[in-house]
């Protein structure tokens, strides 16, 4: 038998929930504010019990850490962020669903915490959904985990003069990785998410695929998926748009029906991701702003504030539109030039190729279009890209994914031609897998 307690606290109330649980069964219960006891009840059918929200803050800090259910079949773990995706995936999932929303670190000094996906506002109406279908509902607090495997790697990648996604870095490592996992303590055979993409068969093999509706196709930011998760995964929302979404949810009287879209790097809280770095401690020095030849322009405040492509911030006046080529951190210099000056046709990415492929459509951003590329291999692990046609802003730390046709078929991170900077980068992103 062991003992668990958790509590709540909110506007200067708190609440406490203290239980005696054997197994998976509650022997013994000190909670109050809830709307049934919860002596005699298994942790899953505690996980459905709603009451005063502050206690049902504490029963779920309790249970979170000790939560685990017997398989039974067809259960689906449903990942909810409190929108409306998560909710439709839910809804699809069924009645013999469980829904598991993961709390993670946000900046406090945000402007728009509210908007966040694993916000405290999220959790409460990740949890309103659920009870309200009568589904048990689950909180996993990682933000102490999701800092240390996300947050310190995006500090520390523009530190490198890199650009990182940590979108991606969150996706195809961390919130995968936990959410499986609880799917497996929960008894459940597949873990559903309210992403818009699809899993595809190739040759006998899974992959993952682009969404039907292009406008929200979310594959780039889940390519870096291990493929051997697919067989676990479910994208009950790949087939279909936004709109629809909203309407399905609508018809079934959900709130979230009409809940605002959540916002992409959510610890930043709608910040600005300069403001951040800085807070987080990337110094705010004065460095030169030079062209190819060396020859300064101008003067900056920090090297981490610049990406390539970005024109506005350089605070220069020239003949032609100039952008950022590239930072060299070691002496706080960021190398502008022309718009040309941007191109490329070679990009190498640390990463792996899902299937034997020689020819692919690649996207280097998230916004990006695609583009044609031939695919060799790489020294030192991952590929090379021969594009089709010039790319431009190409940054390393962001992502190049592999398309043949809608299939991901490759995902790395795009670092420098330097051999020097790419074994730097080589080990720092092994520091996350």
């Amino acid at each position: 038998m062991v003992e668990v307690v958790g509590d709540a606290s909110r506007d200067g109330r708190w609440a406490l929930v203290r239980l005696a649980v054997e197994g998976e069964r509650i022997v013994s219960a000190e909670a109050e504010g809830l709307e049934r006891p919860l002596a005699g009840l298994t942790l899953l059918d505690a996980a459905a019990v709603g009451g005063d929200e502050l206690a049902a803050d504490a029963l779920a800090n309790a249970l979170g850490p000790i939560f685990r259910a017997e398989p039974r079949p067809g259960r689906v773990a449903v990942a909810m962020s409190g929108g409306v995706d998560s909710a439709v995936a839910l809804l699809r999932a069924g009645r013999g669903a469980i829904g598991v929303t993961l709390r993670l670190w946000l900046d406090p000094r945000g402007p728009d915490t509210d908007r966040a996906c694993c916000s405290p506002e999220a959790v409460l109406a990740a949890r309103a959904t659920c009870h309200r279908l009568g589904i048990p509902h689950v909180t996993l607090d990682l933000r102490e985990e999701f800092r240390r495997a996300v947050v310190e790697p995006f500090v520390r990648g523009y530190a490198e003069g890199q650009t990182p996604n940590p979108c991606i870095r969150c996706n195809g490592s961390f919130r995968f990785a936990e959410l499986l996992a609880f799917a497996e303590r929960a008894g459940a055979a597949r873990l559903a998410t309210g992403h818009y993409a699809r899993i595809v068969e190739r040759e006998a093999r899974l992959l993952l695929a682009r969404a039907a509706d292009a406008r929200k196709d979310q594959s780039y930011m889940l390519a870096r998926l291990d493929p051997r998760f697919l067989e676990r995964l479910w994208f009950p929302l790949g087939e279909q748009g936004k709109e629809e979404t909203r309407a399905e949810a609508a018809r079934a009287g959900l709130a979230v029906a009409s809940r605002a879209e959540s916002q992409e790097a959510c610890f930043l809280a709608g910040g600005d991701y300069r403001d951040f770095l800085e807070r987080d401690g990337l110094v705010s020095q004065e460095g030169p702003l030079v062209d190819e030849d060396g020859n300064e322009l101008g003067r900056h405040a920090g090297f981490w504030r610049f990406t390539p492509g970005q024109r506005k911030g350089l605070g220069l006046a020239a003949g032609e539109p100039l952008y950022a080529l590239r930072s060299e951190p070691r002496s706080n210099t960021v190398v502008v030039g022309s718009r040309a000056a941007l191109a490329t046709r070679e990009v190498t990415a640390r990463g792996r190729l899902h299937v034997p492929i020689t020819r692919a459509e690649v996207k280097l951003r998230y916004r990006s279009p695609a583009v044609g590329a031939r695919v060799t291999g790489a020294e030192g692990g991952g590929f090379r890209l021969r594009l089709d046609e010039p790319a431009y802003g190409v940054a390393p730390g962001q992502a190049a994914v592999l398309y043949d046709g809608d299939a991901v078929v490759g995902a790395g991170t795009i670092v420098p031609d330097d051999p020097e900077t790419f074994r730097a980068v080589h080990a720092f992103e092994s520091q996350g897998e």
